[in-house]
């Protein structure tokens, strides 16, 4: 990361079953063909408080971020060399969880995304911290189907390295029920 504040990426994607994902597609998909069959994993991470409270869905490498609508919605990727101020008085919701990059690669994609058509960042291999805030906004300008139930985010993922194993820890915690 060469920048201490700024924008990787902003970009719209399809929330497939209300939902996509930040991945290391490498490292998760190695953990995925070791771990993957274990009936006791749910898919994603999605256990019931991942559904209710937390708002995403955490397994090794992956962070699947639920959204309000199963539609296309906006997400910004911002990365950093600290962490950023919270944006609390904007945002409804506000969650963190640590992110093992390995490879050093992000990739962002819906479940609907064919191979290959995810969107890359090069952030540097390593742990991360990630911050996913839940901001109120407008339909996106392409794509978004009105007739979609559920509100309109912009999900910014705020990124920066970190040292030690946090956990996840919701910041601000939203309205329950949330979504639909």
């Amino acid at each position: 990361m060469s920048s201490t504040s700024g924008v990787v990426q902003r970009f719209v994607v399809l929330a497939d079953h209300g939902q996509f994902y930040l991945q290391d597609l490498d490292a998760h998909g190695a953990w995925m063909s070791a771990h993957g069959t274990d009936p006791d994993l749910v898919p994603a991470g999605w256990t019931q408080e991942a559904n209710q409270i937390h708002r995403i869905g955490i397994e090794p490498h992956s962070i699947a971020v639920g959204t309000a609508r199963s539609d296309v919605v906006e997400a910004m990727v911002c990365a950093h060399l600290t962490a950023p101020v919270a944006d609390l008085d904007d945002a409804e919701h506000v969650v963190e969880a640590d992110l093992d990059l390995p490879n050093g690669v992000l990739a962002v994609y819906g479940p609907a995304d064919d191979v290959g058509t995810e969107r890359r960042i090069q952030v540097g291999p390593g742990r991360y911290r990630a911050r996913v805030s839940y901001l109120p906004a407008d339909a996106p300008e392409v794509g978004s189907n009105d007739a979609e139930p559920g509100e309109h985010f912009l999900y910014r993922i705020d990124m920066w390295p970190a040292g030690e194993l946090t956990g996840l820890v919701v910041v601000k915690q939203g309205p329950n029920p949330w979504a639909g």
